[in-house]
């Protein structure tokens, strides 16, 4: 009989879903007091499944990913018990100051869920420039994932 931890796994697809789907994601870097440092923010998924947040370039975050690139990310839902769904990453951390390549992750991000024609990214991709200039992307490889699904208990606990 597997066990409760295998029967509430998602699958890859599964996973890949529910990413796809979610808007906000909690990344933690490590501080350098030895706190954890949390924050929300939106992101988006790459081809190669990376995830892509950006920020200021002068934030906390990215003084912390400066010393420690290993990150914990966080995505998570449910009202109930019984809904509970999840995903955690860890991660490598990647800080991409190119201007041209926070425009694009900037555009991903924005662009989450709907399919853009290319007018319709070229306009998007106008409307962060400005912004892009005083920001880094971040790009989160994933070394390991855990996931959870308890609405595969169906009910049962």
């Amino acid at each position: 009989m597997p066990s409760r931890r295998e029967l509430i796994q998602m699958t890859d697809a599964e996973r890949q879903d529910y990413l796809a789907t979610a808007q906000t994601l909690i990344i933690v870097s490590n501080g350098r007091n030895g706190y954890p440092h949390p924050m929300p923010m939106w992101f988006g998924v790459d081809a190669q499944e990376r995830l892509l947040c950006s920020t200021f370039s002068k934030s906390q975050k990215v003084k912390n990913w400066q010393r420690d690139p290993k990150a914990a990310l966080l995505v998570e839902s449910g009202k109930t018990y019984g809904e509970l769904r999840g995903v955690m990453i860890y991660a490598h951390t990647e800080i991409v100051a190119d201007v041209e390549a926070v425009k694009d992750i900037l555009v991903t991000i924005n662009a989450k869920g709907r399919s853009l024609s290319e007018a319709e990214r070229a306009t998007m991709r106008e409307a962060v420039a400005a912004n892009a200039a005083k920001r880094v992307a971040l790009r989160f490889t994933p070394e390991r994932y855990v996931t959870w699904d308890h609405r595969k208990l169906g009910g049962r606990y």
